[in-house]
């Protein structure tokens, strides 16, 4: 296709042929009808003047008879500028006026008419004249017809069409030359945005499209599709990060369970060695199912798939719940476990994964304080809080152990991260990941915080539970100004 063929097709340059259609036809329509109201005008002026005349002229006739009004039309008729004036016999022979001639039969009806006519100093070669006429019949038969030319109106009614067929014209080129204009600019613009997309397609996902700053809607358009690529560049560069975690992390324990199976087939001399075998392949094995069971419940929050088992409950049971369960392995790292949560905190989500989350957090919590609270010698407490705030519901796990440092707060939550003094702990550096990936399916956010000393990690989590997902009618309505 051309370059002008795909001008032309464009949407732009249809909306300005719609557009300029439209306005050419008003234009028209309000040409036209001036031009109507105008002729009509003059119309009904001629009307009044010849009226007020043929009233004036009875008068004379009935005064002084037809020699008065012969002599007054006489008088009249050689004015510059005069009406049209014509007084008969019954016979239809002219005793006075302008007229020279008429069609045949135009003095026997009376009232109104559009006629032909030629005047007295006309020849019969001339060209014939257009007026409007009122015959009167006087006593006597005689006929009396007074009219106005109607050049005058003409010549006006053909001045307001060519200045209608004129406008029409420019409004026509000049609607052309901008529809041109603008399809072009616009044109420009979606082909710039097209040669993006195919880089994008290529690989290159750091590509964006243009934002021309003017805030119109293809502006808009590129912030949305920006927003998303951003998105999209941020879940691939996860799943190559995840797949490359997984590669490393898994590998370590993978070659364990296998040089384990291996040592017992080389060594074990009884029941009891492979027994023993088994028994740390199994525990092994479980790791394993555990992380990939982390895994696939990170999938499945951050797909969003989680949204159709919302619920409401309170969640200060739920913190309760959750310190129950972890109180005994609390005690047995030296920590003790308080939860402080007084009142019923009503709130809408998945209490499954929400309290997965909170448990994760509890974990970790005792995992990284227990060691310094021995190392020390003193008890050291991790706290769970459920609390209200407006419109939502924070749900705090807080410890005395060494916390995270600022800089790497936001790292932390990324899938099998570990920072370095943390390699020795077990784990598989999902517990935040997970907890990260909970709190965004309900339209909230995990804070990581200083506890001074220690960690405080706060899931806020909105009250009423996530907004619903846009509908493609919904989000066409926000995208309008």
């Amino acid at each position: 296709m051309t370059a002008l063929g795909k001008l032309f097709r464009t949407t732009a340059f249809k909306l300005t042929l719609v557009y300029l259609t439209v306005f050419a036809l008003f234009a028209v329509f309000l040409l036209g009808y001036f031009a109507l109201n105008t002729k009509r005008l003059f119309t009904e002026q001629a009307t009044d003047a010849v009226n007020a005349e043929i009233t004036g002229l009875v008068e004379h006739f009935n005064v002084g008879g037809i020699r008065r009004l012969t002599l007054v039309v006489e008088s009249r008729a050689r004015r510059p500028g005069s009406s049209l004036y014509l007084v008969t016999t019954p016979g239809s022979d002219g005793l006075a006026g302008n007229v020279g001639s008429l069609p045949t039969g135009a003095l026997d009806k009376q009232g109104w008419s559009e006629t032909v006519y030629r005047r007295i100093e006309e020849g019969e070669t001339s060209e014939l004249h257009r007026a409007l006429a009122r015959v009167y019949h006087l006593p006597g038969g005689f006929r009396l017809l007074v009219g106005r030319d109607l050049e005058e109106r003409e010549r006006l009614f053909q001045v307001v069409l060519d200045a209608g067929k004129w406008s029409a014209a420019v409004v026509i080129i000049l609607g052309l030359i901008g529809g041109f204009l603008v399809a072009r600019r616009v044109l420009r613009r979606v082909d710039a945005m097209t040669e993006t997309t195919r880089t994008i397609m290529g690989g290159n996902l750091s590509g964006r499209l243009l934002v021309g700053g003017s805030g119109d809607e293809l502006d808009r358009l590129a912030h949305n599709l920006n927003e998303m690529l951003d998105r999209i560049e941020a879940l691939m560069r996860g799943l190559k990060e995840v797949s490359d975690n997984i590669a490393h992390d898994l590998k370590t324990p993978l070659t364990r369970l296998r040089n384990r199976a291996e040592e017992a087939l080389r060594t074990s001399r009884g029941e009891a060695d492979y027994r023993a075998a088994l028994e740390g392949t199994i525990e092994e094995s479980d790791s394993l199912i555990k992380t990939f069971n982390a895994l696939l419940m990170i999938a499945r929050a951050e797909s969003g798939q989680a949204r159709d088992n919302m619920v409401d409950f309170d969640a200060a049971e739920a913190a309760h719940d959750i310190g129950e369960l972890y109180e005994p392995l609390a005690e047995e790292q030296g920590l003790t476990l308080e939860v402080d949560a007084p009142d019923a905190i009503p709130l809408r989500g998945n209490r499954e994964l929400i309290s997965q989350a909170l448990s994760n957090l509890v974990d970790n919590a005792i995992k990284y304080a227990g060691p310094e609270a021995r190392a020390n010698g003193t008890p050291s407490a991790v706290t769970v809080r459920a609390r209200a705030e407006g419109d939502h519901v924070l749900l705090s796990v807080g410890d005395r152990g060494p916390g995270i440092p600022e800089a790497d707060r936001k790292r932390v939550v990324e899938r099998f991260v570990r920072l370095e003094k943390s390699r020795t702990i077990p784990g598989s550096g999902l517990g935040l990941s997970l907890a990260s990936a909970v709190a965004r399916l309900h339209g909230g956010e995990l804070r990581l915080e200083d506890h001074a000393p220690g960690l405080c990690a706060v899931l806020v989590l909105p009250r009423n539970g996530p907004l619903p997902p846009a509908t493609p009618v919904q989000t066409e309505a926000a995208s309008r100004p």
